[in-house]
């Protein structure tokens, strides 16, 4: 079975815009800006043998604010300049009350069962509650990028980091 490091994608790989405390998706090309290390922790990720897999929550798209096009297309640009290959997208708002938005695991269990995805063996990095607690409900083990949101808090156990790279760092065991 595989390893892998599960993203959270806005605030983790792309820069998330902040509006009274809450973060935001880009809207469209023009505003995704790949945050500084990702590339170099994306290569990392991979030479040691881990995949690398976006879960990422885009209720956007339900509300009207967004479109499967955009989506798409910020996420084939994302594949082209980090090489990240793997991207599951739960498009629901919480009054939908799927099983694949996070905080639930089900993004996670997809993605573990269609790339044969050790997830007791896998870690997950997010920079919400929802990222931690959804790695948290599959089995990972979590990374919290602490943006100080105006909103609830995650739940331990987790380890806080100031970014991907530093998360990668300590997943590969460099100090």
């Amino acid at each position: 079975m595989n390893r892998a490091v599960f993203l959270d994608r806005d605030g983790v790989v792309n820069l998330a815009y902040t509006r009274s405390g809450k973060p935001y998706p880009p809207k469209d090309l023009n505003q995704l800006v790949i945050l500084t290390g990702v590339e170099e922790s994306i290569k990392k990720l991979k030479k040691f043998g881990f995949s690398v897999v976006i879960i990422t929550n885009q209720p956007d798209i339900s509300n009207g604010n967004s479109s499967n096009e955009i989506v798409n297309a910020l996420h084939k640009e994302i594949s082209l300049l980090t090489g990240i290959e793997h991207f599951y997208i739960c498009p629901h708002v919480e009054a939908d009350n799927c099983r694949c938005r996070k905080p639930k695991p089900g993004l996670l269990l997809e993605a573990a069962k269609e790339l044969n995805i050790d997830l007791r063996k896998s870690y997950m990095v997010g920079d919400r509650w929802r990222d931690v607690e959804a790695g948290q409900n599959a089995g990972c083990k979590n990374f919290f990028i602490d943006y100080n949101y105006s909103e609830k808090r995650p739940i331990e156990p987790f380890v806080t980091v100031s970014s991907l790279l530093h998360a990668v760092g300590l997943i590969l065991g460099e100090k």
